[in-house]
């Protein structure tokens, strides 16, 4: 019976680029969080819609914190694709820079979120809108603590030299990431905010 020999060279035990299994790993897990936000928003809108009385109770929220911290996510995606981009085409020595400000402006999002949850006269368990409310926010507030703990961990790469590769498969995924964060927030904003601001 013939041996059959494949040279080692035909088969890559990882792709590179967008034929790699992170980056394919990152769209997947990308698609499931966003079903499950899609999710959490259409069960919030059914709770409303199934309300007897007022939906939010007490009136639409208000924009005093939500506005400007809604600016604050938007504005450190457009700091980190300026920086990641500086950095790609060799006008920026290092993504380090990118990364730490984006992070600051995360950190200073959550904490903003925060502030905004101690502000609220109902809890958890007061009504369905207060749980729908909590979980539809808090599980946002998940996925930018995730995102700050993935830009912390590529800073410190950076800081000690190994994302010296251009273009760069951990920045690339990193960048993937937040930016779904960031438009994720746009979707939460708009269904627990804005909606309701409409007479």
């Amino acid at each position: 019976m013939p041996e059959i020999r494949v040279a080692a060279r035909l088969l890559p035990v990882n792709g590179t680029g967008r034929l790699s299994t992170g980056w394919w790993g990152m769209l997947c897990l990308v698609a499931t969080e966003g079903i499950l936000f899609a999710y959490l928003i259409f069960s919030h809108g059914y709770l409303g819609a199934q309300a007897v009385g007022d939906w939010p109770p007490g009136g639409a929220p208000a924009l005093a914190l939500a506005l400007p911290n809604t600016f604050l996510l938007l504005g450190s995606s457009i700091v980190l694709e300026i920086g990641l981009r500086r950095y790609e085409t060799a006008r920026a020595g290092s993504p380090l820079p990118a990364l730490l400000v984006t992070a600051a402006m995360g950190g200073a999002f959550v904490l903003v979120q925060l502030k905004e949850w101690s502000n609220k006269p109902f809890s958890f368990d007061s009504n369905a809108y207060a749980c729908s409310y909590f979980t539809l926010t808090g599980f946002h507030l998940a996925h930018v603590l995730a995102g700050l703990f993935a830009l912390l961990v590529l800073a410190v790469w950076s800081w000690q030299g190994r994302l010296r590769r251009r273009p760069s498969l951990p920045l690339a995924l990193g960048r993937i990431y937040w930016h779904f964060v960031d438009i994720v927030w746009l979707a939460v904003f708009t269904t627990i905010y804005l909606v309701p601001q409409q007479p």
